[in-house]
């Protein structure tokens, strides 16, 4: 019977990309829309960033800080 293969190089579990994306939103300004656990979304800009939370600049509301764990995911928003 042959040997099962195993893998080589294995993905890391961390990348540490999350916080160059994160300031080149805030540097290009790029507009986010973000999915929140609860399935709310919000859209704004992100003003700033720590290890635990985002501060998202809204237009059509007050500006919120939004913990990373309550965040499902966000994506840019489509140029207009």
């Amino acid at each position: 019977m042959p040997p099962k293969p195993t893998a080589k190089n294995k993905a890391p579990d961390v990348t540490f990309m999350e916080p160059k994306y994160l300031r080149q939103l805030i540097d290009r300004g790029t507009r986010v829309r973000v999915k929140l656990s609860d399935n709310q979304e919000l859209s704004g800009c992100i003003e700033f960033y720590d290890h635990s939370f985002i501060r998202l600049t809204r237009d059509d509301g007050p500006n919120v800080f939004l913990y990373k764990h309550d965040i499902k995911y966000l994506y840019e928003e489509p140029g207009e």
